[in-house]
Formats: structure tokens, sequence, C-alpha cells
């Protein structure tokens, strides 16, 4: 068990989010409850929108990156000074006491997990699959729902594979999981169902589970890309 609190580097990409970084550093100003949260890094792809300019005006500090989703996470984790890396996307929004409960894991001996997911949506299908993020099992996880790692695992694992524009965090975390004991914390972030309303719940969903089955059959991350393109790009 470690008993030096740690110093949590929180890592957000960004692209053209002026309305949602807004929202996820409010909810961040408000949600923090101690004082381990290091710095604020979101990484931006190169917006043309304020982005960057509201980011700043929150106090986080706005790297630019080669546009990537896993090229700028690796980039912040590159750039973190903490010791504890928290991967959240610009539209999940962390629940009170997050940084608590991470740092407690921490303590407690855990090196990466992420918290159960809720939708912004009270559709049941929605409903059903937050529910399964409470199951420990890698094809339950996604980048949704947040991950934490600390700097020395996240560079054992050797990041995230920047070949991959879709399914990054997927990938990623199929690897964590060989690596180390992966936790799942009680907690609930809330993400956007924006995708959902836009594509069809239905539709989105049976597209997201060819992407999972073409990975599991050894589809590479080209392959993933163009499926991606073709069905699930807006």
């Amino acid at each position: 068990m470690n008993n030096k609190k740690p110093r949590i580097s929180i890592i957000i990409p960004a692209l053209n989010e002026e309305e949602y970084i807004k929202k996820v550093l409010t909810s961040i100003e408000t949600n923090a409850t101690s004082e381990c949260i290091h710095e604020i890094l979101v990484i931006d792809g190169g917006s043309s929108d304020t982005t960057s300019v509201v980011a700043e005006s929150f106090g986080a500090t706005v790297i630019l990156s080669e546009r990537g989703r896993a090229k700028q996470m690796n980039l912040g984790a590159k750039i973190a000074t903490g010791n504890l890396l928290y991967f959240l996307h610009v539209d999940t929004i962390p629940p009170k006491g997050f940084d608590s409960q991470i740092s407690a894991a921490f303590l407690n001996g855990n090196k990466a997990g992420c918290f159960r997911l809720q939708f912004d949506s009270n559709h049941p299908v929605l409903g059903f699959f937050a529910w399964c993020t409470r199951i420990n099992h890698q094809i339950c996880r996604g980048g949704d729902q947040s991950l934490f790692i600390s700097k020395k695992l996240f560079r054992k694992a050797g990041g995230f594979n920047a070949r991959y524009t879709i399914y990054e965090d997927n990938e990623f975390i199929g690897r964590i999981y060989k690596l180390a004991n992966f936790t799942i914390l009680p907690n609930t972030v809330k993400t956007s169902a924006r995708r959902y309303q836009n594509k069809g719940v239905f539709t989105l969903q049976y597209h997201f589970g060819i992407v999972h089955l073409k990975h599991y059959l050894g589809a590479g991350p080209a392959s993933l890309y163009s499926y991606y393109k073709q069905h699930i790009a807006m």
C-alpha cells in the first residue's frame, strides 16, 4: 500500500469542443474534493473555435497537438508532471469527489481503473449498456468511463497505440488488463448520448458491436477506421 497521496494530472483531448470543454472544466472545479489535482492539461488537436481560449480561462494548460485522440493523450501523458494520470473525454462529467476516490484507490494499491457509466439519456437500451459497465471485464470498458492509471504503468504498457484513429481506448485498456489488476470505482461518470441521438440508438450500437467483433477477429486499425468512416462518422 502506498501512503503518499498522488499528484493527479487530468488529461482531456479536445477538438472544436468550446461548449463541452466549458461543461467538463466547470464540473472538475465543482466536483473536486481534495488537494490531489496537480494540473489540468487540455490537449487541443487544432481547434478552429474557442476551445483553447475557454480552457485557459479556467486555468487549464492548453497543449497544441497533432490531431488524433491517441496522439493527443500520449502527448498529454508525456508532458504531465503528476504521477497519476486521469484521462477524461471532453463530453464526460466526473462525479462528486472523483479525485478523492481515485486517490483512495491508488493508495489501496490500484494502479489503473475507471468509473461506472451513466448516459444523459433515459433510453432503456443505453441504461442497460451503462449497467454493464459495473462488470469488471475488458469487453465492458470504453473511454467514456474515463481512465486513471499510474504514470509508471502507462509507460510500462507503452501508451496508446497512435495507429488507432478509433478504438484506441479499448485497445489500450485491453493491454492494461494483461499487466495489472483493473478496478471499477462504484460511482458513475455521466457522458453525452449525442452520437446515439444523431444516429439512432439501435443503429449505432449495432455498428459499435461490429467494430468490437472486427477487432476480436483480428482486424487492424485501418480496417476499423474504414468501417467507422462508412457507418459511424458524423
